[in-house]
């Protein structure tokens, strides 16, 4: 195999996904019912990650033994509680940013009925002004907010130095829905969601440009999910 893609029509990456899904660990009761009621509830329930990328974020968490770990962008809390699921043993402290008024009462919503507040705090506001409040380090970064941002929530995290010698940023929703590409990559995608993400893939080019060309960081783009990009300290 030349390539690292394997071409699927829509229906049939459904049902990779759906074969995947079924030959992996599976998410707990917990994660199966936010992520139902998060579909019901939100127009926009696309934006939520998906059953098996919930199920990869549980394995990283696992393997890295991660302590502290935050995320960009909360959603409706799917994210945040797969990250506390799997860091029982280390008892990770997880802090979580959001902006929209509606997502951080979903938020609060989910941290209340699954038992979060122990360890995860979310903190209300503008992701960068929030992130100049941050101080120690984090083994695992989730950034997964408004795309024009990618670049600048990074570059913060590094100057910082938020990001723990071993730890891993990854960055979701790069390929914004095959847009950073070609606005032809994608035929399926919605008409009254084009223009959104042609504008987001616009900014993701330029966030994929600064990854490749920041000499403090290692980085990959991977082509599963919508595209996630992983950066960690050049060693």
């Amino acid at each position: 195999m030349l390539t690292s893609i394997l071409s699927f029509t829509p229906e049939m990456a459904a049902t990779v996904t759906d074969y995947c899904t079924k030959n992996s660990n599976d998410v707990s009761d917990n994660m199966k019912s936010l992520w139902d009621w998060t579909v019901g509830e939100f127009e926009d329930a696309d934006k939520m990650s998906s059953p098996l990328q919930g199920a990869t974020m549980k394995f990283l968490a696992e393997l890295l033994q991660a302590r502290r770990i935050l995320e960009i962008g909360c959603y409706s809390g799917y994210s945040a509680l797969a990250w506390y699921e799997s860091t029982q043993k280390t008892e990770a402290e997880i802090i979580t940013l959001e902006l929209d008024p509606k997502m951080i009462a979903a938020s609060r919503r989910t941290m209340e009925k699954y038992g979060l507040n122990d360890r995860v705090t979310l903190i209300e506001g503008p992701a960068q002004q929030s992130i100049e409040t941050l101080t120690g380090t984090f083994d695992i970064v989730f950034v997964d907010a408004n795309k024009d941002g990618y670049q600048t929530y990074v570059k913060q995290i590094l100057d910082k130095k938020l990001l723990s010698p071993h730890g891993m940023i990854m960055c979701d929703n790069v390929f914004a829905r095959g847009m950073t590409i070609s606005t032809e990559s994608n035929p399926y995608l919605p008409a009254k969601v084009r223009s959104y993400w042609i504008e987001c893939g616009k900014a993701l080019d330029r966030f994929t440009a600064f990854c490749r060309n920041e000499p403090r960081i290692d980085t990959v783009l991977l082509p599963v999910f919508d595209g996630v990009t992983l950066i960690k300290w050049k060693n």
